[in-house]
């Protein structure tokens, strides 16, 4: 099996083998690869690849607001943040604005983080992500 089809189907069964709060911290993880890399494409005056990745993080935010539970007092909170970081992310995206992007990631970092401390508090292991 060549070396590329090998790690596709590790991602995969990656994937299909997390818990919800694992594929949670996946989301957050793409989101903030995704806007480092519009980052770097910015810089490097990238603007079709900036604006793709943009609109991957973009999706990403939007399916973890879409998936929020709102019975829950804390789903608010998650809905207000998310409705803040994708506002930003058009933004960023119309304006090609690598300081706007820089921005979300702070937030988005610090969310993965808490995440994180939330699921090792709950004994979820996060090491495998």
């Amino acid at each position: 099996m060549p070396l590329p089809q090998a790690y596709a189907q590790y991602k995969n069964s990656k994937v299909l083998t997390a818990s919800p709060a694992e594929l949670t911290l996946m989301l957050y993880e793409g989101a903030i690869k995704f806007c480092n890399i519009a980052v770097d494409a910015i810089h490097g005056e990238n603007i079709q690849k900036a604006h793709e990745n943009i609109m991957k993080a973009q999706k990403i935010i939007d399916y973890l607001r879409q998936t929020l539970d709102m019975k829950y007092p804390v789903a608010q909170d998650f809905e207000n943040i998310y409705v803040y970081l994708s506002q930003r992310l058009v933004e960023a995206n119309l304006h090609k604005d690598s300081e706007i992007l820089e921005e979300i990631l702070t937030h988005l970092r610090s969310v993965r983080d808490n995440w994180k401390e939330v699921m090792r508090k709950n004994g979820v292991s996060s090491t495998m992500i």
